[in-house]
């Protein structure tokens, strides 16, 4: 069974591609916390939290922590934590599959292994360093995430394949694919859901310069750990909220926190 929710409904918040940036995330989390509806609505991580930015323990702590106090939250895993996980044998994976062979050479690993303070390359003592909820939560990870008008999932969904076998693949996550498409093929974003797709497909990593919203499918990774704003988005409202200093359009609908009310479940930095 998955470490997190993998059915969801109602109003969503959908957090790009993190890979470390504790700071954009913080920025992020503390403009949600501005939304009226924000204990009634669902907030999605859509993958690759670690890796290639500064502090990817960081971001993993944050979502532990919005965790603890927002029964709403849920994390598709990215092609990064399935090749963490791989690699740390955190799940099962035949031997075949060289995952450290990829991840170490080719991920930016290096900032997941400083961030728990570990030298780069000790796999052994990275998987000693993980926190019991870290290593819980990216040992089962789902592959995606449904909702009745949406299925989130961090790469995308092949047109060229019935929808309903895409979506059965994806909750069954057969550890023996060394390269799931869904979770790597960096061309799903800019094309079209398929004809039989009955929602609005949602993904991250692949970089873009802003949220595109295309044929029913959502890109929502502006970052890819690298530069850029770091992006959310609300749906239904289609409302993009980002990390950067300047309220991007529709941001302004949102009503300010009130003086005197219970505090939010955030925790405040």
């Amino acid at each position: 069974m998955p470490s997190v929710p993998t059915t969801i409904d109602g109003p969503v918040a959908v957090i790009g591609d993190v890979h470390g940036q504790v700071d954009k995330l913080k920025a992020i989390v503390q403009k949600l916390s501005h939304l009226p509806d924000i204990r009634h609505r669902w907030i999605v991580f859509i993958g690759d939290l670690v890796d290639r930015g500064p502090d990817p323990k960081g971001a993993v702590d944050i979502y532990c922590d919005i965790a603890s106090k927002h029964d709403k939250v849920t994390w598709v895993c990215g092609n990064h934590e399935l090749a963490m996980a791989g690699s740390l044998k955190l799940i099962d994976v035949p031997d075949f599959v060289d995952w450290p062979g990829r991840w170490l050479p080719h991920y930016d690993s290096d900032k997941t292994f400083a961030s728990y303070n570990v030298p780069f390359g000790e796999l052994d003592a990275l998987r000693e360093a993980l926190p019991e909820e870290h290593a819980r939560l990216m040992s089962d990870l789902p592959w995606s995430v449904e909702h009745a008008k949406y299925l989130f999932v961090h790469a995308g969904l092949d047109n060229n394949l019935p929808f309903d076998m895409q979506v059965n693949i994806l909750r069954q996550r057969d550890y023996t694919l060394a390269h799931p498409p869904w979770l790597y093929d960096k061309a799903f974003v800019r094309g079209s859901a398929a004809p039989d797709c009955p929602v609005t497909v949602v993904v991250g990593h692949t970089p873009l310069p802003e949220v595109r919203f295309g044929n029913r499918v959502i890109g929502t990774d502006t970052t890819g750990g690298v530069y850029g704003d770091l992006s959310c988005v609300l749906l239904p409202e289609n409302i993009v909220i980002t990390s950067g200093a300047d309220p991007p359009g529709g941001y302004q609908q949102m009503a300010p926190p009130v003086r005197g009310k219970k505090k939010s479940w955030w925790k405040p930095w």
